[in-house]
This record gives structure tokens, sequence and C-alpha cells, in this order.
């Protein structure tokens, strides 16, 4: 190609004023009407052109390939009927008539989802962007979508960054209808024993064919009951909220008179139980130095409410104090283990002898009490090993150790069993022993030797005798504490131990604190994975089976990571409901927020993308109507029609090779501009 261009001998702000003033003085002698004056005029044109250089450039191009993309919409809503096939079908065509295009380069990027807990939903234009990021405005030829229509960061048309055609071939029929469950609202803590309030809507979109469904409640794994809520209109429902810790609540609504999937027919919804008050009893038998370690444990939480007696004066206590003199109050036992025994969350006997003070059968109360799902712990002296002991009254129902009648003395360092290392009252208190290595904490100087005969024992004298054994008894639970030493570490001695650290564990084990069951099973998202994990005091447990949102069911064995810890992990992949169950325990967890745009509305649509597609000039189209003709189209012009689309043609290249000549040598120039003058001379001298 040949073109003309400047290279100014001078500075082009002079030559531009040079330009002015002779365009003045040609202008001023026309308006006198002076003779010669278009030859003047001439000799000015001549000398400014050859002042500016001019050049023949001839340039050698090499012609660059436009760039269009194929982005193709992988996300969990294309998963439904028949989108994914006619997606396939339809790329594979596309490249094939692109393929056929001379000058174009074909790039292709897709869509999935995330099963993160960020709700982005399905980002087409991030990607479309992305793959076009490199390349120059003039050389992109347009961009071909194809998805179901349910795009997430689509722009408004006056806000589109892409400067190209966009094209849309949306899979899916055009008349879809699908029922969706959505919890609008749902409280997240809620106190142990009252109700939990949550706001949710059930819509059937596309369809109004009945006007109430029922609604489907499970809490933690279990039937829970069903209610008939209205469609279309926003219900409130109430659940109980029975334990401390995550409630997992599962809703379901009833199928559709016309369903696309059933995938957003479910939601999942956690509600922390907290108790507002935790009631504590505890009765010491007789003042000791361990007694305020107790105390002082369970008054320094402000969640607790603690009653607390000492004995002070037992019935075979002779002195000569008249009953009316003395300032101690009588042992309210009938108030305490018969009337409002059921309202304390855990009882606790530290050092208490059978006396006679309470008859035999409160202490029937007491084991009845822990049967029906109270809490119990026993921390034992000397007195467990005698005649006074209580493991000879009813309460030896439920204990799980009982006394030898011997008391163990001299010093030892307290040791966690194979039991403890799996069980997390003691697993990784700090200080433990770790494989040889011994314990780091003081020493104890007395142990009430003991038969462990249920539960298990999780912690242990240097000579093998149960020190803590901890076991559930029907519905609750029972710890004994088989030494009255944990007031050393308390006090520092020898360094000290985790006193605090283990009375709280064990104190919140009894009360079933669900951070510190040793048998669960747990389901977590993690980024995009899922991991089960089983805590379990067993050596060894089944695999998990794990049921996709979409019902298909994976068996995954698990691996023990640690004592009583056992994981197994897989790729999450789309949002829903997994479940989790190895045959004895279940979970359930759902991955994505709580109300996904990805399964917001999983019908096809062209409404969506419409705006866009038609502010860049290009179209929505169709697959069921078949897969459209590719044209090229020049800049400008329409670029789609009845059975086909088109892509720009930009006629972009680059110049390989260039050519200089100067088009008026100094010689002819100087020719030139001397001829003028001589012609304007000779008109002046007429």
């Amino acid at each position: 190609m040949t073109r003309l261009a400047f290279a100014p001998v001078i500075p082009l702000s002079l030559l531009t004023a040079l330009a002015v003033i002779a365009l003045l003085i040609t202008l001023y002698g026309i308006f006198v009407r002076a003779r010669g004056t278009w030859a003047r005029g001439l000799a000015f044109a001549v000398l400014l052109f050859a002042l500016a250089g001019p050049l023949l450039v001839r340039e050698q191009r090499a012609s660059l390939p436009d760039v269009a993309v194929i982005v193709t919409d992988r996300s969990q809503s294309m998963a439904l009927g028949k989108r994914s096939a006619q997606a396939e079908a339809a790329r594979t065509q596309i490249k094939r008539l692109l393929a056929a295009q001379p000058d174009l380069v074909v790039r292709e990027t897709s869509i999935t989802t995330t099963a993160t807990g960020e709700n982005n939903g399905t980002q087409a234009f991030a990607a479309l962007n992305a793959a076009l990021a490199d390349v120059p405005q003039g050389r992109i030829a347009g961009a071909i979508l194809i998805t179901d229509g349910q795009v997430h960061d689509a722009p408004s048309p006056e806000n589109i960054s892409l400067k190209a055609t966009l094209q849309v071939l949306v899979a899916g029929g055009r008349s879809e209808k699908d029922r969706k469950l959505t919890v609008l609202n749902a409280a997240r803590f809620a106190i142990v024993g009252q109700q939990a309030t949550m706001r949710l809507r059930i819509d059937d979109l596309g369809s109004s064919a009945e006007t109430s469904t029922v609604l489907n409640i499970r809490i933690d794994g279990k039937t829970f009951g069903n209610r008939l809520v209205p469609v279309g209109k926003d219900t409130d429902i109430r659940i109980p909220v029975a334990h401390e810790g995550e409630n997992l609540i599962e809703l379901s609504a009833g199928q559709g008179p016309a369903e696309l999937t059933m995938q957003n027919n479910h939601a999942v919804v956690t509600v922390s139980g907290v108790r507002d008050r935790l009631r504590v009893l505890l009765v010491s038998g007789e003042p000791h130095a361990g007694e305020r370690v107790w105390r002082n444990l369970l008054k320094a939480d402000p969640s607790v409410d603690l009653i607390h007696f000492t004995i002070l004066r037992p019935p075979d206590k002779q002195d000569t104090t008249p009953i009316n003199e003395l300032s101690l109050i009588a042992f309210p036992y009938r108030e305490l283990f018969l009337e409002k025994l059921g309202s304390f969350d855990l009882v606790v006997f530290d050092r208490y002898r059978e006396r006679g003070i309470l008859p035999l059968a409160y202490f029937q109360n007491i084991a009845g009490y822990v049967q029906g799902g109270g809490a119990l712990l026993i921390s034992s002296g000397p007195e467990f090993a005698g005649p006074e002991s209580i493991y000879r009254t009813p309460l030896s129902q439920v204990l799980p150790a009982q006394p030898t009648g011997q008391i163990v003395t001299g010093g030892f360092r307290p040791r966690v069993t194979e039991d403890g290392m799996a069980h997390p009252v003691t697993r990784e208190l700090p200080g433990r022993n770790m494989d040889k290595a011994a314990p780091t904490w003081g020493r104890w100087f007395r142990v009430i030797s003991s038969n462990k005969i249920a539960g298990q024992t999780v912690m242990a004298s240097d000579g093998g005798q149960p020190l803590l054994v901890l076991d559930q008894v029907g519905k609750g639970r029972v710890a004994e504490l088989m030494s009255d030493q944990t007031w050393l570490w308390a006090r520092g001695f020898e360094g000290g131990g985790p006193q605090a650290e283990l009375l709280r564990r064990l104190a919140h084990w009894l009360m079933k604190e669900p951070e510190l069951e040793a048998e669960a099973l747990a389901i977590n998202i993690i980024s995009n994975d899922i991991r089960i994990t089983r805590r379990t005091m067993a050596k060894a447990t089944p695999p998990a089976i794990l049921t996709m949102p979409s019902g298909r069911q994976v068996a995954l064995p698990l691996t023990r990571v640690e004592p009583g810890i056992w994981r197994a992990t897989t790729k999450a992949g789309v949002l829903g409901l997994y479940r989790a169950t190895d045959g004895i325990l279940s979970a359930v967890t759902a991955a994505g927020p709580l109300n996904p745009k990805e399964v917001a509305d999983m019908r096809a649509s062209a409404e969506v993308l419409q705006p866009v597609a038609g502010a860049s000039g290009g179209s929505v189209q169709w697959l069921e109507d078949g897969v459209p003709e590719v044209r090229r189209v020049a800049p400008g012009d329409t670029a789609s029609g009845a059975g086909w689309i088109g892509l720009r043609s930009n006629g972009a290249y680059r110049v390989t090779a260039l050519e200089q000549q100067k088009l008026l040598p100094q010689w002819l120039a100087l020719l030139l501009i001397v001829g003028a003058l001589l012609l304007a001379w000779r008109l002046e001298g007429r």
C-alpha cells in the first residue's frame, strides 16, 4: 500500500506560522487586487510544501486474524434435563463453523459453580472479560455465550464493557416451570428450650396450580413433622431448640405440579442453641484443701448459677452448742433432691460421705435423674474407700468405678490412657504424656483404688489405677475422679498442671457440650472440598456414605488422622445439601450460602441477557430452534438474523516492511519556487 506522509525540515510550529503569514499576504493581495497575487501565492505554496518534506511511503502489510471467544456455561443449573447435551452439541458445531472462517482465532473458556460461601452465582461476563483481556479492541470479532440464560453478573446495557458483538445461544426450553423454597430470614441463635423463628416462602415459578403445599421438617437428621404452608406467600414457622450447640434444621417443600428440579426445594438452617443459665449443685462432704478449687472454677463462669453446700455439722458430730445458737442453715435435702433435682444441669459430690443426712431413697432419685439425662460428677477422697462411701448406696447402679477399699499413696504423675488420647476431655491436654515421653505436669500423692466396671478410663496413675472414669448411663452421664489432689495443680506445685482446663472440659462434657462429644459425625465445606470427620473411641470405623445434592451416593473410606479422629475428603462441586452417614450417626450440611443465586431460579431464560446482547449489536437465540449459521460482517453492519449470527471482520494488520521516497527533491523545489517568483514579477511588471 502506498500513501503520502510528511517529514517537516523545520519545526511544525514555525512551519505553521509561515503558512499563516503567507496566507495573510496572499489574501491581502487579492483584497487590493494586486497583479500577480496568485503567482505569489503559488510560490508560497511551493515553498511551504517543500519545507513540509513530503514523502511517498510504500508499506508491506500482513493481515492479523480476528479473535472470537466461545464461553460455555457448565454451572450447576446446566446439568438439568438436556441442557448440557444441547450446549456441548452447539459448542462442537460452532467450533466447526468458526474453523472454516479465514483469519479467525477461536478461544474457549467455561463457567463452573463453586461450592464456597461466596454467593456469586454464574459469573459469565467475568470469564468473558478474562478471555479477551489481552486482545486489542480492533481485533475482537465477537463472543458467543452458550448458557441457560441464568447469568448473575450481567451488566446494564449502558455499562457494558465489551466493545464487540455478543451472541447468546440459550439451552433449555422456553416454557419451563419449577418450585422453589427460599429461607428469607432465620434466627441464628436461640435459648435452649425455646423456639427459633424463621421466615420462608415457597414459589411455583411459571405456574399457579396450587395454593398450599406440605413442608417437611427434620431436626438433627430426625423427622420432626410437617406443616401445611401457602404457596406464593411469606410464612413464619417456629422450631424448638432442644440442645446446646448447632441444631441442624432441614426444610423440604413437597413436589410441585411441574418440577424442573428438586434441588431448590430444600434448605438447611443451623441455629446455635445457647443455655440461658447453667444450674450446678455442688455438695461438699467436709471442708478440705480442694473444695475451693471446685467453687472457684464454677463461680468464674458467668453463665453458671452455682448452689454450694458444705456439710459442717453432720448428725454424728457432738458438741454442746445449742441448736438455736448455730448460724448454720439446715441442709434442704428434700427441696434439692426431690422437688428441684430435675432443674439442675449438673450435680457434683465433692468428698461426700454417707452419714445419714440423705435418705437412701434420695440416692435412688439421683440415680434416676442420671438415667433420665442428668449429669453427675463424683470427686473422691479417702471416704470413698471406707464404710461411709456413697458407693454403698443405690447410687452405685450408675457409677462406673467400684472402690476396692484401698488407698494408694505416694507421688505419681497422672497419665492420659490410650482411651484418653482419643477422648475429647483429655485429648490434647497441655503437658500430657506423648508417645514414650512422660507428662510434664506436677505430681499427685493419693489415688482411691478402684475397679472399672463400665465406661472408659481416660486418666490413670503410674501404677495403672483408674484416676478419671467416664460413662454414659441411660440418657445421662457420670464421671468419677478417684483422687482429691487436683488442688496441687491449682497451687502450682512442681509447675502445676491444666487443672482448670481439665475440670472445665469435664463439666462441659457432662452437660453434653457438642464440641466434646466422643461419638460424633460432622460434615463441613472447606474451600471447594467436603470434609467428613468422625470422632469415635472405636479402633476402626466403617466408610462414610455421602449423598450428593443430585441423590448420587459415594462411599468414602475414613482415615485415622489422630487418636479418636477419622476423616475423609472429596470435592463438593455443586451447591446444595450433602448428607453423610456411617450407619450409626448421620450429618448434613449445605454447600454455599443460605439462598444461593445459582439455584434461585433454574429455568432457562432469555430475559437477563437480551438487553446486553442487543446493546452490543448481537442477539439471543434458542438452541431448541437449532444451531444458527455463523457469518462474518463488516463493522457497523447487522450482526444477526433468522437462523444466523454474525462476527465482525475488522481487517486488522501489521506492517512488515516500509519504503520511503522524497516526493519533491530539493533542486525541483528550488526550480519551482524561482519559476513562480519570476512569473509573479513578470505579471506585476506589465
